[in-house]
């Protein structure tokens, strides 16, 4: 593995995956050429532009295919159905010549080029489907609420349904497979696919059927405008615990927001921050605020396509040492786990709940000239200590456990009521056994922080 000083190359990506607008939230990259202009967008994303109004099919094809050759991160191009894992991509250049006539014929043969992958993450997106990418990083958000992932028998899960949404309201839950969208069964079927068919106009109906441990569940879904926020709650909990809930990293305002409630709660002896349920978002913010806590250290590594290793470094200039605790579940992804990672392997704070989700790769938009796009794994990420958890996970250093009955009892999340006829807007009992064992936490950790100190102005005084 190769090192390199320099940071950021691949830019600011999304880690999360998102039904908003039926698609995932990646990154969006564009090389500098002289042929090719940039369009700066939210937080610094780059959008690849074409000046190009005639399109040759086979000429897309050919783009497509090279994009991949350069860029994807797994240079043996694992082929899903070759026992070795790997595949000569070279096979692919010449497959469709003098075959494709349309740009349909091009579509057709590039994602049979990308299904040959077997990566879920990386795929065709036609130019609505790219438009509806666009739109997402751009913050209008419409759809059903809910993220979604393949899981490794790829199937299609929900990573976390978002509060007040449809989704939320019908009781859509982490974890949840979905197996028939308006009664057509989903098996096989690629997650772009499966998203296509979620998505559509704003306040037309879906009907999505669950699967829940083996009980199989109907839900009817619609569509609306998705609420875009960061901070759902910081509250002042009992004993003077500081309490944020992160719903998000997509928002441009996530960071100004995380400043705004460590502010309100600088008076607080220790933080309690609450990553359950987040999906993730732009990767620049997961880094930003893993900068408000950390003094030093890494906070993130990629390994990109030619195997070089940049690492993200603390700027070293947090605006809060106060002790911490992070709250992680099974809807914790992306740049949940990025920050999670990041101040756990440097020391910053202990994880108390649940092991996360495990989405550990990075993706990246390309435009094509006829308006279409390619999304593509360009990197792997590893967390400070070079942990691989992609597909894995990261478990808590305090692991709490939640039945199914947990979440109709109130022991689980405080803000999932699955009767719904109520929306908390912050904790206000004290049924929820994460929560609990982070306060428990947080006031030992709290308590020998204080013990330290006592003892070091002690032996002060003394010289």
């Amino acid at each position: 593995m190769l090192e390199r000083k320099r940071v950021a190359r691949i830019g600011i990506p999304l880690l999360s995956c998102m039904l908003f607008f039926g698609l995932q939230s990646l990154m969006v990259k564009g090389e500098k050429s002289p042929n090719q202009p940039q369009v700066m967008n939210l937080d610094g994303v780059v959008l690849a532009q074409s000046t190009r109004s005639t399109v040759v099919p086979q000429v897309l094809y050919q783009k497509a295919w090279k994009l991949i050759k350069d860029s994807y991160y797994d240079q043996k191009f694992g082929e899903k159905n070759n026992k070795d894992g790997a595949q000569d991509w070279n096979r692919w250049e010449h497959h469709y010549d003098g075959k494709l006539k349309t740009s349909d014929d091009a579509h057709k043969a590039i994602e049979t080029m990308l299904a040959s992958l077997g990566d879920p993450y990386t795929r065709f997106l036609d130019r609505d489907a790219f438009d509806d990418e666009k739109s997402q990083i751009d913050a209008h958000l419409f759809g059903v609420g809910m993220q979604l992932g393949m899981n490794k028998e790829h199937k299609v899960v929900v990573i976390a349904p978002i509060e007040d949404t449809p989704a939320f309201r019908a009781g859509v839950q982490p974890g949840d497979e979905i197996t028939e969208v308006d009664k057509k069964p989903v098996k096989g079927q690629s997650l772009d696919t499966v998203v296509k068919q979620i998505r559509g106009p704003i306040k037309t109906k879906v009907n999505i059927t669950l699967m829940r441990k083996a009980e199989k569940k109907s839900v009817i879904l619609e569509r609306a405008e998705i609420p875009i926020r960061a901070v759902a709650t910081s509250e002042l909990l009992p004993g003077n615990i500081g309490y944020i809930r992160l719903d998000s990293f997509i928002s441009s305002k996530a960071n100004a927001e995380m400043k705004s409630a460590l502010k309100k709660l600088s008076g607080a002896d220790g933080i309690i921050l609450d990553l359950r349920n987040n999906p993730g978002g732009l990767l620049a913010n997961a880094i930003e605020i893993a900068n408000m806590f950390l003094d030093k250290g890494i906070i993130v590594s990629t390994i990109d396509a030619d195997g070089y290793k940049t690492s993200q470094m603390s700027s070293s200039s947090p605006i809060t040492h106060q002790p911490m605790i992070v709250l992680i579940n099974g809807g914790s992804a992306s740049a949940s786990e990025i920050l999670s990672g990041a101040l756990r392997d440097n020391g910053r704070a202990k994880l108390v709940g649940q092991k996360s989700f495990g989405k550990g790769l990075v993706q990246a938009i390309n435009k094509l000239e006829d308006g279409s796009g390619i999304n593509v794994t360009i990197a792997r990420y590893l967390t400070p200590n070079d942990t691989d958890i992609h597909k894995q996970g990261i478990t808590p250093d305090y692991l709490v456990k939640l039945e199914d009955k947990d979440y109709t009892t109130g022991r689980g999340p405080w803000w999932i009521d699955l009767s719904y006829s109520n929306f908390k807007k912050a904790p206000t009992d004290n049924k929820d056994i994460q929560l609990n064992k982070a306060v428990e936490v947080i006031k030992d950790t709290i308590a020998k922080t204080s013990g330290k100190q006592t003892a070091q102005a002690g032996e002060t005084a003394k010289n």
